[in-house]
């Protein structure tokens, strides 16, 4: 049986990360190779008592994220002991060391990393916005990147309405804002808003101020990934490693809604 390309991700991270420990060491392409085998063989035998094969397709993967994760920065060639020798020796680069000690606040490798991310990043996310994120991470996992974007969309667009409905609720801003909640199309409804928070911007507490036009073009994209201008679905494919890098974005620009929740209910 042919394992899934994110399976072999994961035994390889957690071989990097030391949490699983195997007869070679990491330090060459065929040991890493070797291990991974060996740590998939005990995954399965864990779970029932089937014949354990390491296929063509398994090797193909090998090579595939040994590769990503050079191209990530997480592995870079040649080894601790003599740096000047290059492939197939290979070490963890100082920001992979950071990553896998869970330093860096956006790298996951899978459905529980990246729920843990998310809920130390946005501890009061509702459960609903949640459940449309880990099906967007599923769907990634199993290679639908489609689906994926569009649960991601979804998410987006349920989180943006429930600050929508905070700012509707708050007398200094309702009118200010009139003309958003008379938008019914997700993209034409999030510029307008984006261009009459910008007119109240001074008013903002400095930490929703800081790289605000960032996060807020950020949003922009992450919507037209979903919905075009009429609001009809984009059917827009990302590939794998765009799909990746919007799991990565939204989580920030979900933080700043919330925030934006926050600083609108309190004003209420």
């Amino acid at each position: 049986m042919d394992h899934s390309y994110e399976e072999i991700r994961k035994a390889a991270i957690e071989l990097l990360a030391g949490r699983e420990k195997e007869q070679y060491t990491n330090d060459q392409f065929v040991s890493l190779r070797n291990n991974i085998a060996s740590v998939l063989k005990k995954w399965q035998n864990g779970e029932n008592n089937e014949p354990f094969s390491f296929s063509k397709q398994d090797d193909l993967y090998v090579q595939e994220v040994f590769w990503d994760l050079f191209r990530q920065g997480i592995i870079t060639l040649g080894s601790e002991v003599s740096p000047e020798r290059g492939f197939p020796w290979f070490r963890l680069s100082s920001y992979g060391k950071k990553v896998l000690d869970d330093e860096d606040p956006y790298f996951f490798h899978d459905l529980s990393s990246y729920e843990k991310i998310i809920r130390s990043r946005i501890p009061d996310i509702d459960e609903l916005t949640l459940f449309y994120l880990k099906e967007a991470m599923q769907t990634f996992m199993v290679g639908c990147y489609l689906s994926s974007s569009v649960m991601l969309g979804v998410a987006l667009e349920y989180s943006l309405n429930n600050l929508y409905q905070e700012i509707e609720k708050n007398p200094d801003y309702k009118d200010h804002f009139s003309k958003v909640f008379d938008e019914k199309f997700l993209l034409r409804r999030y510029n307008k808003f984006k261009n009459k928070l910008k007119e109240i911007q001074k008013e903002l507490p400095a930490e929703i101020k800081e790289d605000l036009e960032t996060y807020l073009d950020m949003i922009v994209s992450l919507i037209r990934n979903y919905r075009n201008e009429s609001g009809h679905p984009s059917g827009k494919v990302l590939n794998r490693e765009q799909c990746y890098v919007n799991l990565q974005l939204f989580i920030p620009c979900c933080k700043r809604i919330y925030e934006l929740q926050d600083y609108f209910r309190k004003k209420n």
